[in-house]
């Protein structure tokens, strides 16, 4: 693609990149037949192309972003299927999150979207705010349908995701050290995050028991904290990059201390920003080199027990596993074989979902901000989930198994809880919650002891 933007313009480093991928761009529209919102919608405006041309027209001309360019850019669910379909390298997370950016510095929202938006960056990156509104959610999930029918739909869409239960206490405060079952083989820090330890504290919990089960000492770091992700997507570059420093503070402290072999991370679509961390900070002198180091460090933790060696189950479980593919996975890492391979080394019989390119529709805060597309996407990616008839769903991200588990009554887990339980650990608590309604085979092997 041709681009025109000045030697000026070229000056600032983020014009240079988004440059260097709108150059990369040949126009082809393979990105077209995977790009969910192009799929439901048939909007060109609402594929990557498309959006690729607002883009490129709002950055080489300078000009404040317009509502047209708001609406397609707010539809875009950053799932980056189009990265793993596109043949010529184009970088669109970038280009996307910069454009974000744009947004935020130059566009006025109307008043409701701004209030709601900066209501959530106010409250979910923080443990603590977090809890609150999560108690406070309670109260209002019933009148939900209310405000649906009020018109509210953003509002309902919050109150339903709304856990129908308290939030969890927090288990692990302060700088914690989880030591390795026998000798140490390795160290790690895992991401405790802001989301996770309150709406699944059980997976945080597993994935302990099953990285110490193997020989891997596990530190939770002292200030450990949200990681940025959600912030970074909504355009609040400045508090993204704010938080974003506090992790590689927080992790350098351990690099530099007694040392630390990876960062492992169980939400997804944190680990694709930590990922990120080294681009996101290489114009900044005091944080470049560490933010690299961190990223260089950081793996899903599928991605780490994939290299760990796992003895044969204690528990072989037959249960049948539909593996959802969290798009911040399988097209933000590129990590795809390795949770299936482990699932299956674990005795379970992991079933492919179809169609599982497309998004669920969680995004981050997209199935609150865009709440009838999200709603689709579920209801499609339910229906697709159903076709292979599973006892138990897997899932490598909070947000996912959040979604998901609100559009069906099969039980949805994180992949680590299904390692840890096959591997000696507890069964699953939404396993345990649904062994009365679940499909019979779930419900047989959480009730059958241990032989």
């Amino acid at each position: 693609m041709q681009t025109n933007f000045s030697l000026a313009q070229l000056a600032d480093p983020d014009i240079q990149e988004a440059d260097k991928i709108l150059r990369a761009c040949v126009h082809c529209g393979f990105c077209t037949a995977t790009c969910p919102t192009y799929v439901l919608l048939g909007d060109e405006l609402d594929s990557p192309r498309g959006r690729i041309y607002l883009i490129k027209d709002m950055l080489e001309n300078d000009r404040p972003a317009t509502r047209e360019v708001v609406k397609h850019i707010d539809r875009c669910l950053s799932c980056l299927s189009c990265m793993t379909t596109c043949p010529s390298g184009v970088h669109y997370m970038h280009l996307v999150d910069h454009a974000r950016d744009h947004i935020e510095q130059t566009y006025k929202r109307p008043l409701f979207d701004r209030a709601l938006r900066g209501l959530l960056a106010a409250v979910m990156p923080y443990n603590g705010r977090f809890r609150i509104a999560m108690t406070a959610g309670l109260l209002g999930k019933p009148f939900a349908p209310v405000l649906q029918a009020l018109g509210l739909k953003r509002m309902a869409a919050m109150l339903r995701l709304v856990p129908s239960r308290m939030p969890t206490p927090p288990k692990h405060t302060g700088r914690r050290v989880f030591l390795a079952n026998g000798p140490r083989k390795q160290r790690v820090a895992l991401l405790g995050g802001c989301i996770n330890p309150i709406l699944a504290p059980n997976v945080q919990d597993a994935a302990i028991r099953l990285l110490n089960r193997f020989g891997t000492e596990v530190v939770l770091a002292e200030g450990d904290t949200c990681c940025g992700s959600l912030v970074h997507h909504m355009g609040k570059e400045e508090q993204a990059l704010a938080l974003a420093r506090n992790q590689i503070d927080t992790w350098m402290r351990e690099i530099d201390g007694e040392g630390l072999d990876a960062i492992l991370v169980t939400v997804s679509g944190c680990g694709t920003t930590i990922k990120d961390y080294g681009f996101m900070l290489r114009t900044d002198p005091a944080y470049a080199e560490k933010a690299a180091r961190v990223s260089a460090l950081a793996r899903d933790v599928t991605e780490y027990l994939y290299g760990v060696d796992m003895p044969s189950p204690q528990r072989p479980q037959r249960l049948t596993v539909a593996y959802h593919a969290a798009c911040s996975l399988q097209h933000g890492q590129k990590v795809t074989r390795e949770p299936k391979a482990l699932l299956a080394k674990m005795g379970y019989v992991v079933k492919e979902v179809p169609e599982a390119h497309l998004c669920c529709g969680s995004a981050g805060t997209y199935n609150i901000m865009q709440p009838e597309i999200a709603t689709r996407l579920r209801d499609r990616k339910v229906a697709n989930i159903a076709r292979t008839q599973p006892d138990v769903i897997a899932a490598g991200n909070i947000g996912c198994i959040m979604q998901i588990a609100s559009g069906t009554g099969v039980p949805v887990v994180h992949t680590a809880e299904l390692l840890d339980w096959a591997s000696g650990g507890p069964p699953p608590p939404a396993l345990v919650n649904a062994a009365r309604t679940a499909p019979a085979a779930a419900a047989r092997a959480v009730a059958e002891p241990v032989s």
